[in-house]
């Protein structure tokens, strides 16, 4: 009878520390979490707020980090229940983990291509201006006003850095690690080197300006000869994936081997690779330097 009870008793503090290890197990992983999420959230705030910002673009980003860790949350749990394989529920998570920043650099790309499409327009105000007998300063204040954004937002911010006492040309090297193209960068260099040996300013930019939109012509012209290929690259890649969804629909018992097998996950990873490397090597191709 007395065996019996210390056994009862060794058995109940067994559960006991088993219950309390468990609790303080979970209060460790629940503190380790909360701590991920505000180093994410803080991470997240601070390159949204500087993407924007360099943008010229101010709003609240706590809507935007909501939105992702909704986006983080349901999204996994949907493609979960479709497909019940938590290698396909990983990976979707890891690519939307990589989606901000592909969307910043995207936005930041399309913002550079509609500068440099305004830059002729730009520096044939400013020659025009400058031609009427304005200074520097007031021809530059006059394209901002004159201006579309982002040139004027741009060009902006060179006239304020003149205005508190910055020299033109310090402020075109600022600008142009502000704007790394290869366009801005060889007027911006013109206009520099015009202004240290003496040479006609006006002719320098008028020059600048012509050259720039030929370039621009030619670039349009390459892009619609070579516009097939890059649509056809984009396809190829994107029809394994869709034929792969529909088979999963179609016959989820046999694909279910390419997800869960050792050898289904190693055919599935070359084929992702040798994926990538065609879509890459197709952009390659069809990307012709101007």
């Amino acid at each position: 009878m007395m065996s019996s009870l210390s056994d009862i008793g060794v058995l109940a503090l067994v559960v006991v520390l088993v219950f309390a290890a468990a609790m303080c197990l979970a209060m460790a992983l629940a503190r380790e979490g909360a701590d991920f999420m505000s180093f994410y959230r803080r991470k997240f705030t601070s390159n949204a707020n500087q993407e924007l910002a360099e943008m010229f673009i101010f709003m609240d980003t706590s809507q935007l980090f909501i939105l992702n860790m909704l986006a983080l949350v349901l999204i996994p749990m949907a493609v979960h229940w479709l497909f019940q394989l938590w290698v396909i529920t990983a990976g979707v998570f890891v690519v939307l983990l990589i989606v901000p920043g592909a969307f910043w650099a995207r936005m930041r790309n399309k913002r550079l291509a509609k500068f440099e499409e305004q830059l002729p327009d730009a520096f044939m105000m400013l020659s025009s201006s400058l031609q009427a007998g304005a200074s520097m300063n007031m021809a530059l204040a006059d394209m901002v006003k004159q201006s579309p954004p982002p040139t004027s937002q741009e060009f902006g911010l060179l006239v304020k850095r003149m205005q508190l006492g910055v020299t033109l040309e310090d402020s075109l090297i600022e600008l142009e690690k502000r704007l790394p193209l290869q366009s801005f960068i060889m007027a911006s260099s013109a206009i520099r080197i015009s202004r240290e040996v003496g040479g006609n300013l006006v002719e320098t930019i008028q020059s600048m300006a012509e050259t720039l939109r030929r370039k621009k012509t030619m670039e349009g012209k390459i892009d619609s000869l070579t516009a097939q290929g890059r649509a056809q690259g984009t396809f190829m890649a994107l029809l394994p994936v869709a034929l792969a969804i529909l088979l999963s629909f179609l016959e989820p018992e046999a694909m279910r081997k390419l997800y869960t097998t050792r050898e289904g996950l190693m055919v599935l990873t070359v084929m992702i690779f040798m994926q990538i490397m065609g879509f890459v090597f197709i952009r390659k191709i069809t990307s012709i330097d101007s």
